[in-house]
């Protein structure tokens, strides 16, 4: 399926039914007088969130949503049916925002959250409404309230507990691929991810969170150049990114100098995420070279970098485990440390958790 974060719409709520002139004139009925029915509210336009959507594909071949009309009224005070409901499903974590692309005007952060877009017009009252002492017999009705219509965008910020961030070619489709069950696109060429990807993490049966992996980030992506603007915005909602930096270019540390730039140039609270840092490809350095590009990047970063490998699995799961740490914190099921720099002991899984 085509991945597709965000799109625009049109929608429309339904016009109320007009009220009914009618009067009861029936055999042995001498005063029958006005029996015109009410008209039927119009439809109305909601949102909800449901599960198992992650991309917003479904409004790329409609954008325009029209509520129903409310039936008229009808004679012997038979009121109109209601015009049926429009609702939008959306995946988890969709933002609606107004036609400017900046207000947002709602969040649906999370499962079965439902919200009223627009409200349908009231139904128009029919003739015997206006009957009294000194209007018995009134000739006219209200016509039905017309709906509302706006243009709105919908656009979609993945939620997952950990982001990947790194260089194009940094390793992070393969990184993703050997710790979970997704399967992105891997080449040995720059932007081989075009769109960002999921993978749930099952450390045991009871430790589990997802990360995202979005596009490769370049100099200059928190201003448009490459795919960053874009699809940076998928890790605002996680708890914790992974730095990963490709050991095997020649300057490690001003690599991770460009991500860190970026992030921090972005803004949305991503500069101030807890960043876990890791020197991928390993498996490709000998121990040597391994000891130098660790102690060039520490020297940069200030924090010392884990050494991990997607290929062959080596350091993967300190580096999971120290995502996970992250993850709990972030969840509140286990205090903040006065350090947070500290990620505490690594934790083995049981019965050896292997990529």
């Amino acid at each position: 399926m085509k991945f597709l974060d965000q799109a625009k719409i049109y929608i429309r709520s339904g016009d109320g039914g007009g009220g009914s002139v009618s009067f009861r004139r029936e055999k042995f009925i001498p005063h029958g007088g006005p029996d015109g029915g009410d008209g039927g509210k119009g439809g109305d336009v909601w949102i909800t969130a449901v599960d198992g959507l992650n991309t917003l594909i479904d409004f790329r071949y409609q954008q325009h949503f029209k509520a129903d009309t409310g039936n008229h009224g009808q004679g012997r005070n038979m009121h109109g049916a209601k015009g049926e409901d429009v609702i939008l499903r959306v995946p988890v974590g969709t933002q609606v925002l107004d036609e400017d692309k900046e207000t947002v005007l709602l969040d649906m952060d999370h499962a079965g959250k439902t919200e009223m877009l627009l409200r349908g017009g009231n139904g128009g009252w029919g003739n015997a409404r206006f009957k009294g002492p000194v209007n018995q017999a009134p000739t006219h009705a209200n016509p039905g309230q017309e709906g509302q219509e706006r243009a709105i965008w919908l656009r979609l910020k993945l939620i997952a507990d950990v982001g990947l961030a790194g260089l194009p070619n940094a390793g992070k489709s393969t990184f993703l691929a050997a710790v979970s069950a997704a399967r992105p696109k891997i080449a040995d060429y720059p932007f081989t991810t075009l769109a960002p990807n999921l993978g749930t993490v099952d450390l045991s049966p009871n430790e589990r969170f997802v990360i995202a992996d979005i596009p490769g980030l370049i100099e200059g992506a928190s201003e448009g150049a490459g795919l960053g603007t874009r699809f940076l915005g998928h890790v605002e909602r996680s708890g914790c990114l992974i730095h990963l930096v490709d050991a095997t270019q020649d300057d490690v540390a001003g690599a991770w100098r460009t991500i860190r730039h970026e992030l921090e140039a972005y803004g949305q609270g991503l500069g101030d995420k807890t960043e876990i840092l890791a020197l991928n490809k390993i498996d490709a350095l000998t121990d040597e070279a391994r000891t130098e590009k660790a102690a060039e990047l520490k020297a940069a970063a200030g924090v010392d970098p884990l050494l991990v490998s997607g290929v062959s699995g080596e350091g993967v799961e300190a580096l999971l485990r120290a995502a996970w740490t992250v993850v709990r914190r972030t969840r509140g099921e286990i205090a903040l440390p006065d350090d947070e720099d500290d990620l505490g002991p690594v934790e083995e899984t049981p019965g050896g958790w292997r990529p």
